[in-house]
């Protein structure tokens, strides 16, 4: 069997996920169980369309907040948090501390593209 060598590595939206697979479900015709099986799933959690999810992911990158990378950012947009408590949960993966008003400003940017 082949073992793939992992030249890079970057965190992606959901969004871009999607896209990803549409382009290699239009080359190969059909994807492998694997595949079929992530973009099942990205297409019934994804709560955003690419359009927004970019303008969204520019503002949240607009906000300067300090400690907050791209990997968070993504989480985010992927998740689409409702509430400070929510923000919270999700951030709760990663070593990083946000100041609470810094979190009210994500929520409000947040809470401007939810359904």
């Amino acid at each position: 069997m082949v073992k793939p060598e992992i030249i890079s590595e970057q965190p992606m939206p959901m969004v871009d996920v999607l896209n990803a697979l549409d382009k290699i479900k239009a080359k190969e015709k059909e994807l492998n169980y694997r595949a079929q099986r992530t973009d099942e799933y990205v297409r019934q959690f994804m709560s955003i369309d690419k359009k927004k999810a970019k303008e969204l992911i520019e503002k949240l990158n607009n906000l300067k907040i300090t400690r907050l990378r791209d990997i968070h950012i993504y989480k985010i947009v992927d998740l689409m948090p409702k509430s400070v408590e929510d923000l919270r949960a999700i951030l709760q993966a990663y070593t990083i501390t946000i100041k609470a008003e810094d979190l009210k400003k994500i929520v409000a940017v947040v809470n401007e593209y939810a359904k």
